[in-house]
């Protein structure tokens, strides 16, 4: 029988990458972008849910403004916790098996290597906090729910949404010809969200569950990814290294917060490619998007 998976969320970067790698392994997908269901409403995700009957939902949906987060709390743990209690209650109704995606910011950044699954959280800000209720409330009112733990997720779905993701500042910030300045103190594992949908398929289709990170490739400093993507493109802007006592923001970031792929990889699922290839891979999609 045809497997039915619901996906919230399905707008984002990585919630088209989960519409289409779903859909193309043969599942009947529906998606609900933010203004089609409102995930904060208990009714409306029962509805959406029920209506639809799935055996797996996916929740691709979140608030990610890290910094506004901690001027408006509330409103990132409407999203990031509350929601995902409201998924997780609804998917008890139904028997569906939910997954959630979290972040590599649940961690303080203090260990200096990449992160195990094990390793206690520490989460430094509001979003941070929010995210890691998402995954409790996922864990306490689901027997067998699937976290997914991720880093700086990249895709194309980047261009139609008007905050884009790194890669796109990147590039715009050149095309404006004035210094760019990149963080070179704090380390993540950015992750192609082709490559992160695809390896969650693989988990569903193995029926795990529990957390799992899923990030890209070798840890790398922001700086390094910047003067990566300036290579690949083929630009030389004005680049230069700055660090976190430079460069203050309202909230507070781990500083080294790259994922190890440790746990995915012992179920024989393939290790992601080098970050070079998968950055070469969006840059060439999006020249082919932009000529089309």
């Amino acid at each position: 029988m045809q497997k039915r998976v619901a996906i919230f969320g399905c707008a984002g970067q990585l919630g088209v990458e989960l519409l289409r790698e779903f859909e193309q392994r043969g599942c009947l997908v529906s998606g609900w972008e933010r203004a089609q269901v409102d995930i904060t409403s208990p009714p409306a995700v029962e509805h959406a849910i029920a209506s639809f009957d799935p055996q797996v939902v996916l929740n691709a949906a979140a608030y990610n403004q890290v910094d506004v987060a901690e001027s408006e709390p509330l409103a990132a743990f409407q999203v990031n916790a509350l929601a995902v209690r409201n998924l997780a209650l609804a998917c008890r109704q139904c028997g569906a098996s939910l997954v959630h995606f979290s972040t590599d910011y649940v961690f303080d950044g203090a260990a200096g290597r990449p992160y195990r699954e094990q390793d206690p959280t520490h989460p430094l800000g509001a979003y941070a906090v929010s995210k890691l209720a998402g995954e409790l409330y996922a864990q306490a009112y689901l027997d067998k729910s699937l976290i997914v733990r991720t880093s700086g997720v990249f895709g194309l779905g980047a261009l139609q949404t008007p905050r884009g993701n790194f890669i796109e500042l990147m590039l715009r910030l050149a095309s404006q010809g004035k210094p760019i300045r990149v963080v070179e103190d704090h380390v993540g594992s950015p992750t192609y969200a082709p490559l992160l949908a695809a390896r969650t398929a693989d988990l569903v289709e193995r029926g795990a569950s529990g957390v799992f990170h899923c990030a890209g490739g070798s840890p790398i400093s922001w700086h390094a990814f910047a003067q990566m993507i300036f290579r690949e493109a083929g630009l030389s802007p004005d680049l230069r290294a700055t660090t976190e006592r430079e460069y203050r923001t309202p909230a507070r970031r781990p500083r080294y917060s790259a994922l190890s792929n440790a746990r995915i990889e012992s179920l024989g699922l393939e290790p992601m490619p080098p970050l070079e290839v998968a950055l070469r891979s969006y840059l060439q999609l999006r020249s082919r998007m932009a000529k089309a």
